[in-house]
């Protein structure tokens, strides 16, 4: 639960509170004047007086906006079992009718705090309603004085009748603490829900945001790729009697054919979260299909591939979206690590396993923590957008997979990615 759901909950304990002590000083006034019974004022008062106390400094942490934690919560619950005990202790004990109250901080533990928390406050007022049975300060009437009667004494069917009165407020107690708290936590654990509902839909509209501009993009850069294509054409024939120029050529006219294979692709799955009609191929082929293309983008920086299926080898979905996925994160290594990556892919507890590894500086916690959201790029200097890992990350949700990054010894990364293969077996169309 986050620190405003605690000042939520402390502010509507102090509201509880108010209430409790208006009731309190109530009842004193009532109890003295009409039923003439003795109650020793500065005890009640200065029981009301800490309360109000507690209650300022409270109010006064929340108009500082200070972090309210669930420690801070659960110790204001327990200065008012404190202070209720002492009051009922100087009032006649469990004989006193507002002993009740001890509910009021136990339902507000039910719903607030974890359920260790829960059942210590509902053991604590248990305890302390049952220690008032035989430890207290009886009342006395004032009219009663003379006869030296005390309140409530002698009187067998009056006690019988407190006797039930402490039975009903166990048996409340423990149905509070078990029910109220399992209610409050489906609402904790419907809050939390809630919340990442709204982020994965946040993610969405960003990734249909990003498509738009992907697929416009792809349609205006088609025009200068076919430009750039038949220009090099050219400059290939021209050169022909000069090797060094023409290879430098041929291997630009292979990477201008990338870019538009790339952008054919991006137009064709335009607005497809996954197509239906895809093909299915073994993982080891789309996982070595994966990183020769790559490798044909950037012959400068050598990868290792070590892949080690279980043979035959489980057929997946030739997805291009999870293409493109993989593609990316091999970028981020190679980008760390321009002098070479490993990639290695295996299957455990029916979890296909790719770890990406690099020799590169692991990122500081700061840059940890941006990875993954979009426009905000560990390489900045190097012109990066913040992209690569959050397009990777949405499409591994896609099929319930996840991607982790951790730091190797001595140096460099693991990119580790997870997903069940379940997940990627093309399904039959009906």
């Amino acid at each position: 639960m986050s620190s405003l759901a605690f000042a939520t909950n402390l502010r509507r304990l102090l509201w509880l509170r108010v209430v409790m002590m208006a009731a309190l000083a109530l009842a004193s006034i009532v109890a003295t004047r009409a039923f003439d019974i003795a109650l020793p004022t500065i005890e009640v008062a200065s029981a009301i007086g800490l309360m109000l106390v507690v209650n300022l400094f409270s109010w006064l942490r929340l108009w500082r906006q200070a972090r309210i934690h669930e420690l801070e919560l659960l110790t204001q619950l327990l200065l008012d079992i404190a202070l209720l005990t002492w009051l009922f202790y100087v009032t006649g004990g469990y004989s006193n009718p507002f002993v009740w109250m001890y509910l009021l901080p136990l339902s507000v533990a039910a719903v607030a705090l974890p359920w260790r928390y829960t059942w210590l406050i509902a053991a604590l007022v248990i305890a302390a309603y049952s220690l008032l049975m035989f430890w207290y300060e009886p009342l006395t009437i004032h009219s009663a004085v003379h006869h030296g009667a005390s309140y409530h004494e002698h009187d067998q069917g009056f006690s019988l009748h407190l006797l039930g009165m402490w039975g009903g407020f166990v048996v409340s107690a423990i149905v509070i603490a078990f029910f109220v708290e399992r209610m409050g936590r489906n609402l904790r654990e419907y809050d939390k829900l809630l919340a990442e509902s709204r982020e994965k839909l946040l993610a969405s509209e960003r990734m249909l945001a990003l498509g738009t501009l992907a697929t416009g993009a792809a349609h205006e850069l088609g025009t200068p790729l076919s430009t750039m294509a038949v220009i090099t054409q050219e400059l290939v024939q021209e050169h022909q009697h000069d090797p060094g120029l023409s290879s430098s050529l041929t291997l630009l006219r292979k990477q201008i054919d990338r870019c538009k294979e790339i952008l054919s692709s991006i137009t064709a799955s335009a607005g497809m979260m996954r197509s239906e009609a895809a093909s299915s191929m073994p993982a080891d082929a789309f996982i070595g299909q994966v990183t020769e293309r790559w490798q044909e983008m950037r012959p400068s920086t050598p990868i290792k591939v070590d892949i080690q299926l279980p043979q035959p080898c489980p057929l997946i979905v030739a997805d291009l979206a999870l293409g493109q996925a993989l593609t990316n994160l091999i970028n981020n290594a190679a980008d760390a690590s321009p002098h070479g990556i490993s990639l290695s892919a295996r299957v455990e507890q029916n979890m296909l396993i790719i770890d990406i590894h690099d020799q590169g500086s692991f990122p500081s916690a700061d840059r940890l923590a941006l990875m993954g959201r979009p426009f905000h790029s560990t390489k900045q200097d190097a012109g990066g957008l913040g992209l690569g890992i959050f397009l990777a990350k949405s499409v591994l949700e896609k099929f319930d997979g996840e991607v982790a990054f951790t730091p190797r010894q001595p140096q460099g990364t693991l990119t580790r990615v997870r997903i069940p293969l379940k997940n990627l077996q093309l399904k039959p169309t009906p």
